[in-house]
């Protein structure tokens, strides 16, 4: 996608199509009387026939007569509202980025002072952005579409401003909003491929490109090297497998100090979960392939900070392995010994993914991180409390979580705290173990967050539970790229 910004305006200029918005008023056409003029008074006489009043979403296509550089005039309503949230802003460009796929337009001037006029050029722009690739993205069925290749033309946008200060404004924003679609895009597309395209070693493979294209030090660490260090929680997943388990470590390196302490990204990489000898049920197992969805939000966000030259150093840490039933799985009631030396009892083998994400949060450590957050599709029970729209956040740390919701709020990816309270861990004893991997039927969330808590208490920490919104709810049987928004606005936040 590309989107420039111009101060001037020239209805006459050559453009596919010509979006303008539009506010209710007496005379509607008197906010864009050249174009009504132009138009043989097409506004006037929608206006007077009742078929265009500008309420908030309404769209006409119009026929344009000789004269005009347009192929083609789009109008949009922005509504009675004097100001709009940007959560309205969001859903009227959705709207209108919708309308503009179904007519088949890659190519679009914009001249929205209407609605920058109820909000402002920054959220306008870079919401336009975001919408326009929602609605332009299509999932091509090949391994080679990973990085983004889209079937047909690249969309161009023109956005026109009234100053130079707003198309700066507009510019920088647009930008934001390109590299947050480039990594959604990156995030869906590892999301959408199947779990016999998308391994763990395909996870690393792309890791490895991203080093190439954008300058991040990579590292994969094997089987072997995961047994030296003695994550013996992370391989006991992959044991009945015969794809080989990888930690992926991302490092990008953008603040002025190379050394400057990173903030860290930590992404379950569950590239297909049958559940283990603890089987799922074969309803909607496909959809299982969506269980690195944690770690696909973290390649989007990766993209999108390098993208956007963040000054500020990231280290992403991705374990990946597949959990299936096999005769060496893992066995409800075994025992493992985490990197950490504490003892885990395996109650459920489908409870797996707190099981790569506590080794993987241990060897973070290292890296002696400013703040870590981990990501996961990590349980149903978090869909159970807070449906496909809003992301669970737990955490031992409460600046690190409002800081976190707070970015939710902005990138308009929500999420929602839960408690993490002693009385939760309880859940957790073992009569056997350190710690047992689950915590009985109630609090689901709660208790797979706490789990996680045993294995941060050297750094600040937040958990984000994704399972209810990587995929599934308004965005059908395809993944969401979320959460590649909070995450980006979180380290922008940062800088």
């Amino acid at each position: 996608m590309k989107i420039a910004a111009k101060v001037s305006k020239d209805y006459q200029a050559n453009t596919d199509c010509l979006v303008v918005a539009l506010k209710p008023q007496t005379k509607i056409s008197s906010q864009c009387v050249e174009l009504n003029n132009a138009t043989g008074g097409a506004i006037d006489r929608l206006q007077d026939n009742g078929q265009f009043s500008a309420d908030s979403a309404q769209i006409v296509n119009l026929m344009v007569p000789k004269g005009v550089g347009a192929k083609q005039i789009v109008i949009l309503g922005t509504g009675n509202k004097k100001s709009m949230s940007t959560e309205d802003v969001r859903e009227l460009l959705s709207t209108l980025a919708k309308k503009l796929k179904a007519l088949k337009v890659d190519e679009a001037t914009f001249e929205l002072d209407a609605l920058v006029a109820k909000s402002d050029t920054t959220t306008v722009t870079r919401h336009l952005a975001e919408a326009l690739g929602d609605a332009e993205y299509a999932y091509i069925k090949s391994p080679e579409s990973v990085r983004g290749d889209k079937a047909g033309k690249e969309f161009e946008a023109t956005f026109w401003c009234a100053d130079e200060q707003s198309s700066k404004a507009a510019m920088q924003a647009a930008a934001t909003g390109t590299a947050i679609n480039n990594g959604k895009t990156l995030a869906k597309n590892l999301g959408n491929m199947p779990g016999n395209v998308c391994t763990p070693s395909f996870l690393a493979k792309q890791a490895q490109d991203l080093s190439q294209t954008h300058g991040l030090k990579v590292s994969v660490l094997e089987e072997a090297d995961m047994a030296d260090l003695g994550m013996g929680s992370l391989l006991s997943v992959s044991k009945g497998s015969r794809e080989p388990a990888k930690l992926i470590v991302m490092h990008y390196n953008g603040a002025n100090d190379p050394d400057e302490a990173p903030h860290a990204l930590v992404g379950k990489g569950l590239t297909f979960d049958a559940g283990g000898i603890s089987l799922k049920p074969a309803g909607k197992m496909d959809e299982m392939k969506y269980d690195m969805c944690g770690a696909a939000s973290v390649f989007g966000a990766v993209l999108a900070a390098a993208e956007l030259k963040l000054p500020i150093n990231v280290v992403a840490v991705i374990p990946s392995s597949e959990n299936l039933p096999d005769g060496i799985a893992n066995k409800p009631g075994d025992v493992v010994t985490s990197m950490s030396g504490q003892t885990i009892e395996i109650l459920n083998t489908d409870a797996e993914g707190r099981l790569i994400l506590c080794d993987a949060l241990t060897y973070t450590q290292r890296f002696k991180p400013k703040t870590v957050i981990d990501i996961a599709t990590l349980t149903g029970a978090v869909i159970v409390a807070l449906g496909h729209q809003t992301a669970g956040v737990m955490g031992n740390d409460q600046g690190v979580v409002d800081d976190l919701l707070a970015a939710g709020d902005t990138s308009l990816d929500h999420a929602w705290q839960l408690p993490i309270k002693e009385t939760y861990k309880k859940q957790l004893k073992s009569s056997f173990a350190d710690l047992a991997n689950i915590g009985g039927p109630s609090a689901g969330s709660i208790t797979a967050a706490c789990f996680l808590s045993y294995f941060t208490e050297d750094f600040r920490w937040a958990h984000l539970d994704i399972a209810g919104t990587a995929w599934g709810g308004a965005s059908g049987k395809l993944a969401s790229g979320r959460a590649v928004p909070i995450l980006t606005q979180y380290l922008i936040d940062r800088c």
